[in-house]
C-alpha cells in the first residue's frame, strides 16, 4: 500500500490521498510518534484536520505519515500493533 509523509498543517494535509482508508502517524520533529489513528476512505484530511490546533481532537506534531491500506478492518488491526509496539503519548493506553 502507498504510504506518504507531509508536514502537519492545512497545506500538507491538503495533498494526502483520501480514496482509501488509511493508518496514520503523527510525529514528532525528532521522529518520535505522539499518536497512532485510522480514518476512513474518504475521510483522512477531515479526520486529520481534527488534530491540528484548535481542531477538536488537538495532537501536538510536525509531520504526520499516511500509510494506505484496503479495507478498515486492516487499518485497524494495523493500528491496534503499532500502538502495542510503540505506546504513542498521546493514544490511551491499553487500546
Amino acid at each position: 500500500m502507498g504510504k506518504k509523509t507531509v508536514k502537519f498543517n492545512k497545506s500538507g494535509l491538503d495533498i494526502l490521498p483520501d480514496d482509501k482508508p488509511a493508518v496514520y502517524k503523527i510525529k514528532t520533529d525528532s521522529g518520535n510518534t505522539n499518536y497512532v489513528g485510522v480514518a476512513k476512505r474518504g475521510r483522512v484530511q477531515e479526520r486529520l484536520q481534527e488534530h491540528l490546533p484548535r481542531g477538536k481532537d488537538y495532537i501536538p506534531g510536525l509531520k504526520v505519515e499516511i500509510e494506505q491500506m484496503d479495507s478498515i478492518s486492516e487499518a485497524c488491526q494495523k493500528e491496534s500493533n503499532i500502538i502495542s509496539k510503540t505506546k504513542p503519548k498521546y493514544n490511551k493506553q491499553g487500546k
